[in-house]
C-alpha cells in the first residue's frame, strides 16, 4: 500500500458522519509511477481545497506486469462528494492525463457509509 496524502482535521471540528469513496485503475507497471505522481501532484492538493473531503489514499498492487490502484477518498456528505464529481456521485472522475497512463479504469465509483472512523496506529 502507498500512501500518498493523508490528514485529519483536529478532534471535535467535525461530526463522526463520513462516506468512503472507492475507484479502480490499473496501469502497465512500467508506466504506474505516472499514475502516482498525477494523483500525489494534482488529484490529491485539488480534493484538499473542496469543502467537506476529509482524505485521499492511493493503494496500489503489483501483479503479473500490471499495477492496479485503489483511489480511496473520504467525505463528509453527499453534498461534499457532489462539489466532485457533479451531480452523479456514481460516475468516475479520470483526467485525461490519468488516462494516457492507464491501461483500464472503472466508470463507476462505490461509496461506503464510514461506520468505525478509526485513527492512524501508533507505536510506542
Amino acid at each position: 500500500m502507498v500512501n500518498f496524502y493523508q490528514y485529519r482535521a483536529p478532534a471535535g471540528q467535525y461530526d463522526d458522519a463520513m462516506i468512503a469513496r472507492l475507484w479502480r485503475g490499473c496501469a502497465e507497471t512500467p508506466k504506474a509511477d505516472g499514475y502516482r505522481r498525477h494523483f500525489s501532484e494534482s488529484v490529491a492538493p485539488s480534493l484538499k481545497a473542496l469543502d467537506g473531503h476529509r482524505g485521499a489514499w492511493l493503494l496500489s498492487r503489483d501483479v503479473d506486469g500490471r499495477t492496479e490502484f485503489i483511489a480511496l477518498t473520504l467525505w463528509e456528505s453527499v453534498a461534499a462528494i457532489e462539489s466532485f464529481t457533479g451531480p452523479d456521485i456514481a460516475r468516475s472522475v479520470v483526467e485525461p492525463e490519468a488516462r494516457a497512463v492507464l491501461s483500464g479504469a472503472d466508470d463507476v465509483a462505490v461509496h461506503y457509509e464510514v461506520v468505525f472512523p478509526g485513527g492512524p496506529s501508533r507505536r510506542p
